[in-house]
């Protein structure tokens, strides 16, 4: 089993920054890659950063420049994933959640609670 607790959500202005976490116990070495979705209302979840266990990071494209993903996992049972916003706009406002792809291990994914995002103009 893995535990994911999110944190960092927020309400910001337009062209300021956010940094989301996320942390992952248990077990943690079947993470093979972690990653930020978000779901904005009406529309459907997307992937928008992602970094495996070896550090290979991805980013859609419309957060690319803004957007950066990177982890803590010095440690066995624990993995911090965080992702850093800067130059927020409007349409980056959505409900973010954080994902531990463990497909190879156990079969599924887990996923965080979700963390609200509110971008201001």
């Amino acid at each position: 089993q893995v535990q994911l607790v999110e944190s960092g959500g927020g309400l910001v202005q337009v062209g300021g920054s956010l940094r989301l976490s996320c942390t992952a116990s248990g077990d943690t070495i079947c993470i093979s890659t972690m990653g930020w979705y978000r779901q904005a209302p009406g529309k459907e979840r997307e992937l928008v950063a992602s970094i495996t266990s070896g550090g290979s990071t991805h980013y859609v494209d419309s957060v690319k420049g803004r957007f950066t993903i990177s982890q803590d996992n010095a440690k066995i049972t624990v993995n911090t994933v965080y992702l850093q916003m800067n130059r927020l706009k409007p349409e980056d406002t959505a409900v973010y959640y954080c994902n531990a792809d463990s497909r190879s291990c156990v079969g599924y994914d887990y996923w965080g609670q979700g963390t609200q995002v509110t971008v201001s103009s």
